[in-house]
């Protein structure tokens, strides 16, 4: 999928594959953002992620194996957990609408 409308957003998923604790942060920093939204956020290692995901957070490095593992999800890579623009940009169109476009495959 190419993107989806942040008001079409009920489901962000943080996928890692680490297990470092990182993308477990992102996840919280993202659900206190969002808690007065219709959104749920989740946490999953990036070989599970669940099919009714909209949108799923990851890593730039795992963007790749994220696209193979949730076909048809808007993908967005990330260079940081915290501050970085791909996930501000997100959380602004989902609160004040706008289109969230996947991270371009390699």
């Amino acid at each position: 999928m190419d993107g989806i409308p942040g008001d079409s957003i009920r489901k962000v998923v943080v996928a890692c594959d680490a297990g470092m604790g990182s993308s477990v942060l992102l996840a919280g920093q993202l659900r206190r953002e969002l808690r007065n939204l219709p959104v749920t956020v989740e946490h999953h290692p990036i070989a599970a992620i669940p099919a009714d995901a909209d949108v799923v957070l990851c890593q730039l490095g795992l963007a790749e194996r994220a696209r193979a593992g949730a076909p048809g999800k808007v993908v967005v890579g990330f260079r940081l957990f915290l501050g970085d623009p791909a996930v501000a940009r997100v959380v602004a169109a989902v609160k004040q609408g706008g289109v969230v476009f996947g991270t371009p495959g390699s």
